[in-house]
C-alpha cells in the first residue's frame, strides 16, 4: 500500500456552488480510507469519480496526459482544482505511478509512436508493436501489460471503455498478479461488474454520502446486471413500447 487515506476539505473550498466543488459527495469532510491494493470507486454518472480520481493525481504529482487545450465555449477557471483541497495520507513516502483514462490515452500513443521513430527500441516495452496499429483494446492490453510490472500508484478511469468482457477478465488477472507482488497500488474508477468482482478488492460506493464501502452484490451496477441477465427476454417490456 503506498496511500492509506484521502480527505476532501469542503471548508476550505474556494465557493460551493460550481463544479466541481458543488458536488454532494464531497461535501462529508471524513477520511476516505483505503485498505486495499486495489480501490474501485462506483456510482451513478456525475457522482465525482472521475474528479476525485484525477483530483488524486494531481495531487500525487501523477501526470495526466492530455491534448492541447481548445476554445472552449464556457470556461471554468476552478475546474481541475479540487486537488488543492484534498490531502494524501502516504503510508512511507511518495511514489511514481500514472494516470490512465482511454479518452486521454490516444494522445499518449502518438506520443509513443514518434519516440519509437527515433528509438525504435523503445516499443519492445510494449510487445514490440506501435501502439497506432493495435485495436483501442489491443494497445490498452499492451500498456497494461508492461506498466503494472513496476512498482507505484496507479490510478485509472474506466478502463473497461474498449475492452472486451472476455478482455476485461484478462484484466483481473492482470491486477491480481500485480497485487500479489505487493509493490503497487490501484485506485479505479469503474462502471464494470466484470472488474469490482476482482477478490479481495474494496468497492467504495459514491452513491452515498458520506462515500462508503459497500459488498459486490449490493451494487447498482451487479444488481442491474443480475436482473438483465436472469431475464433478458422480459426486463425491457416495461421501458420500450
Amino acid at each position: 500500500m503506498h496511500v492509506s487515506e484521502i480527505t476532501i476539505q469542503p471548508d476550505r473550498f474556494p465557493r460551493t456552488d460550481c463544479y466541481p466543488f458543488n458536488i454532494r459527495q464531497f461535501s462529508h469532510p471524513g477520511p476516505i480510507r483505503l485498505d486495499k491494493t486495489v480501490t474501485f470507486f462506483v456510482g451513478e454518472n456525475g457522482s465525482g469519480k472521475s474528479t476525485l480520481l484525477k483530483a488524486i493525481a494531481r495531487r500525487c504529482n501523477i501526470h495526466i496526459w492530455d491534448e492541447p487545450e481548445r476554445t472552449r465555449c464556457v470556461v471554468n477557471p476552478l475546474e481541475d482544482e479540487l486537488y488543492r483541497y484534498i490531502d494524501v495520507k502516504w503510508t512511507v513516502g511518495p511514489v511514481p505511478g500514472s494516470f490512465f483514462a482511454s479518452e486521454l490515452f490516444h494522445h499518449f500513443a502518438k506520443n509513443v509512436d514518434e519516440w519509437a521513430s527515433i528509438t525504435p527500441d523503445l516499443l519492445k516495452y510494449y510487445g514490440d508493436k506501435s501502439l497506432l496499429t493495435q485495436s483501442h483494446g489491443q494497445y490498452h492490453m499492451s500498456y497494461f501489460i508492461s506498466r503494472y510490472r513496476i512498482r507505484g500508484l496507479y490510478l485509472l478511469d474506466e478502463p473497461e471503455n474498449a475492452l472486451s468482457p472476455a478482455t476485461q477478465v484478462k484484466f483481473v488477472k492482470i491486477l491480481a498478479d500485480a497485487a500479489v507482488r505487493g509493490n503497487v497500488q490501484f485506485i479505479i474508477a469503474t462502471h464494470s461488474p466484470l472488474l469490482m468482482a476482482l477478490p479481495g478488492a474494496e468497492i467504495l460506493s459514491f452513491d452515498r454520502v458520506p462515500i462508503a464501502a459497500v459488498p459486490y452484490d449490493e451494487t447498482s451496477h451487479y444488481r442491474v446486471y443480475r436482473d438483465i441477465i436472469n431475464n433478458w427476454k422480459t426486463c425491457f417490456e416495461e421501458i420500450i413500447p
